[in-house]
């Protein structure tokens, strides 16, 4: 753990390489670790000194930076708007103000780097500086500690054969979103006990802070820690003055401006100042670079309705490290260890996600993966871990599970252990008694960072959606524990570390009390499940908690097959009646508590389930899909509409598809109450099929979404021309190869064209310049959803698509549509595979190929 800053700065230069990046994407991440410390660089598309970085709702942010060239007295904008100190120039200024050339971006799925040219002051004979800026937000799957720290890298490099100074500087707004608000600072120098070697560091906090309260969804609380190496300058005062100052002298006066005021009163800034001393009298260039951090800490972080009542929740790092200054200079000094932990991540993910669907899907889940960790915070203790979800920018509600569940395959592909983390505070809440309704609950709270509960009830009412969604999730997370080889694993990083088991019931089952040094690297989280271990921990997990499965299955029973009127996860396109997509969703679930119960042990629940399940999903087949046999209806009664079926990602991913099975009748002994399941229909034979969910309905399905795909994408559904990406990418997943790299093509023109505004839309127009349609959906975890392809091709040990290779078959996908206008009734499998080929032509004229 002992890291020298010699090693720490020496590990700057050519770490933070980044591929090539495709797609243009309006805005970009910069420092994005939590809804708090969240930055981003709008506009992407154009010079980053064209507008302030913002915000994720949009408002701006004061980060500036400059570059002053001594030779010749001009100074450049980087990042920012620092130029509108400096204009219009007056004659006594003694600097220029000019613009370097703007190389453009490249991003992966921690750093993006802003590349820019600047001339040489002896003229076009002599190479211009090359300047680039790193940001860090580092994704370390193998290090919940180090994930948990509210933190990110900012790295200037600098390669140029003259000398070169480098100004940074922030304001208030990072710590209040009231502008009125008085703020006030101080500044610490401190040594870390050898000759040369220490941290500068600024720390701002509001005057008053307000414990969990928001303004503008900025967070009232909490102290920003703006750290850089020991041969900066330093100062803080009016932002115009320090630039000017800045601007003529290239470096800091190394004074503390104590007059604390408001945000936007003389605006206080608080800076840094770097001089590169590259100067060389033969041509050579020199590169050079510096590190700073940027932090916002909090403690606590949250107010929790937990079975021991409302608790003020500490931050996860806390346990490790007892002062603000230990977590600051751990994480100063540890950049080569998380830099190595996070391009360990970002070159996996990028080979998973080519391989799975070419380059424009390396960089959609790239830009995704920051946004996802940017909706979540830490805390708990090593005990027991926990992490809160914020409902970014829709409604603030906190652990929203309809959020939660789109966001999911992003967590069962990075670390499985996180999602746990997420669904134990809901686990735990409901099963104290806290929420009075039988169904899962929709959320732990009305408005992030107050998990206060709903004692009343009165929460948003998505009872089927969020039953589903939670049993989905909970056999997902039992999956992903147990597996044999580490290969096999859903998760590569989640299956490195010690598979030490100590079945002790005081211990929690997925604690970090002992964390492991793996090539010369500490604090890395042990091995999640595998083996023995796995089938122990993942049985312990749900026999805890198995009244709580049990409940919301008996609600779905009674009440999935033909949902009264209520709301789907796609709230904002209002209530309806026997939505399709919906029950299917329900059905799915009562499933996954068959095979939660085989887990459990309790083989009475099995069969039980079982056959609810299979009796239910051939009447949603009836029910559901349309008369000619071509696709799915938006609602049971509603003729003539379509839908996406997106929740038939869940039967892949749960490894229902690989099934063969023989079902037998519904046991009328032992029903629940309400909605009694429904018998077979008379005279139904029936026989050995592969999968759950029949294999015609993926093909169906598949074929439909290359019908009414438009130029930005597959569009939800029949009602509006709009779409969700989440669900895009999860109906994709269940798609032919052909299919999926249509509708991909589509969503990657979107990327580049689109007019939103804001980071990573998740609700978008798929015509027109696709823009909001209203609501406006931005900078959402769910976006998790586009990791859709790289988690089922992990899931079921990396057989699941394996049983989907029947969708990239020649034969046409209308074979049902046949069957049943022969027949009036849907094919078993055996009568879809007999009929040949010759017996007709594809609908829509094309023949699956290779991606």
């Amino acid at each position: 753990m002992q890291i020298t800053l010699v090693a720490a700065i020496s590990a700057l230069t050519s770490l933070l390489a980044v591929e090539a990046s495709t797609l243009t994407p309006p805005v970009l991440p910069l420092i994005v670790r939590n809804p708090y410390l969240s930055t981003w660089l709008g506009s992407a598309r154009d010079p980053p000194w064209t507008k302030w970085p913002m915000f994720w709702t949009g408002q701006q942010m004061g980060f500036s930076m400059l570059a002053s060239i001594p030779d010749s007295h001009t100074v450049y904008p980087l990042l920012g708007r620092p130029q509108d100190s400096l204009l219009p120039q007056r004659p006594s200024d003694d600097y220029n103000v000019s613009y370097p050339v703007y190389l453009g971006a490249k991003y992966d799925a921690s750093v993006t780097n802003l590349s820019y040219s600047i001339p040489s002051p002896r003229g076009f004979s002599s190479k211009p500086a090359e300047l680039k800026l790193s940001f860090l937000s580092p994704i370390s799957p193998t290090s919940t500690l180090r994930q948990s720290i509210p933190a990110s890298y900012l790295t200037v490099e600098v390669t140029s054969d003259f000398n070169i100074d480098i100004y940074i500087d922030l304001n208030g707004q990072w710590v209040s979103g009231d502008r009125s608000n008085v703020i006030t600072w101080d500044f610490d120098d401190q040594s870390l006990g050898l000759p040369g070697q220490a941290l500068k560091s600024w720390r701002i906090h509001r005057q008053t802070e307000q414990l969990f309260t928001e303004f503008w969804d900025r967070a009232e609380w909490g102290s920003l820690h703006f750290t850089g190496p020991s041969d900066v300058s330093y100062e803080s005062g009016t932002s115009a003055v320090l630039r000017q100052n800045f601007s003529s002298k290239g470096k800091l006066q190394n004074t503390n401006d104590q007059s604390f005021r408001g945000i936007m009163d003389k605006e206080p800034v608080f800076a840094f100042a770097k001089s590169f001393k590259l100067n060389s009298t033969i041509g050579t260039q020199i590169s050079d670079s510096a590190l700073f951090t940027i932090a916002h800490l909090q403690d606590p972080v949250i107010q929790f309705a937990s079975a021991r009542g409302l608790t003020l929740m500490r931050p996860l790092w806390a346990s490790w490290f007892p002062t603000d200054s230990h977590l600051l200079t751990f994480h100063y000094l540890d950049f080569k260890n998380a830099n190595e932990l996070s391009r360990n991540y970002s070159v996996q993910l990028a080979r998973d996600a080519y391989k799975s669907g070419a380059d424009d899907y390396v960089d959609i889940v790239a830009l995704s993966a920051r946004q996802i960790m940017g909706g979540v915070s830490f805390s708990g203790t090593p005990d027991d871990p926990l992490l809160f979800l914020k409902e970014i920018s829709s409604d603030g509600n906190t652990q929203t599970i309809d959020v939660i569940y789109p966001a999911f395959p992003f967590f069962l592909y990075t670390n499985p252990r996180w999602l746990t983390y997420m669904l134990e505070p809901l686990i735990e809440h409901m099963l104290s008694g806290q929420y009075p309704n039988t169904y899962a609950m929709h959320d732990l709270g009305t408005h992030f960072p107050n998990a206060t509960g709903h004692p009343d009830g009165r929460d948003e009412y998505m009872p089927v959606e969020e039953c589903g969604n939670i049993l989905i999730m909970g056999l997902a997370i039992v999956n992903s524990l147990i597996y044999g080889i580490n290969s096999s694993a859903g998760s590569l990083w989640s299956a490195l570390g010690s598979g030490d088991y100590d079945p002790n019931p005081s211990i929690s089952l997925f604690s970090l009390t002992t964390l492991e040094t793996r090539e010369g690297i500490y604090g890395l989280d042990d091995r999640w499940g595998g083996s023995t271990k796995g089938i122990k921990q993942a049985k312990r997990w749900v026999k805890k908690s198995y009244k709580l499965w049990k409940q919301w299955t008996g609600y779905l029973v009674d009440f999935s097959l033909r949902p009264e009127n209520q709301l789907s996860t796609d709230d904002f396109a209002g209530w309806l009646a026997l939505q399709t997509n919906l029950a299917l969703k329900g059905i799915i679930g009562i499933k996954a508590m068959s095979a939660i119960a085989e887990v459990a042990g309790i083989d009475a629940d099995v069969k039980y389930y079982k056959n609810i399940s299979d009796v239910y999903i051939t009447k949603w087949q009836e029910y559901g899909i349309s008369r000619d046999g071509t696709h799915a209806k938006l609602a049971y009664d509603w003729y003539g509409s379509w839908t996406t079926i997106y929740n038939l990602y869940a039967d892949a991913l749960l490894c229902f598809h690989l099934e063969s099975s023989n079902s037998t009748l519904y046991d009328s002994s032992s029903h629940h109450g309400g909605q009694k399941p429904l018998k077979p229909p008379s005279g139904h034979k029936y026989k050995s099929k592969k999968g759950f969910v029949p294999r015609h309905i993926y093909k169906i399905q598949s074929n439909w979404y290359d019908s009414v795909r438009q130029k930005y994408g597959l569009p939800l559904d029949s009602r509006h021309l709009y779409t969700k990406s989440d669900w895009e990418f999860f109906s994709m997943a269940v798609s032919s190869k052909k299919v999926r790299s249509k509708v991909l093509e589509s969503v990657a023109l979107w990327i580049n064209e689109t007019v939103t505004d804001r980071p990573f839309s998740d609700l978008y127009n798929t015509e027109g310049q696709g823009g909001f349609p209203g609501p406006n959906f931005f900078a959402r975890p769910v976006v998790g959803g586009h990791f859709a392809f790289l988690a089922l091709e992990r899931a079921c040990q990396g057989r699941a698509m394996d049983g989907l290779a029947f969708l990239n078959d020649k034969e046409d996908i209308t074979t049902t549509s046949i069957m049943k206008q022969k027949t009036g009734v849907f094919p078993t499998m055996e009568e879809e595979e007999s009929v040949k080929e010759n017996d007709w032509k594809p609908k829509y004229g094309y023949e699956d190929g290779e991606l």
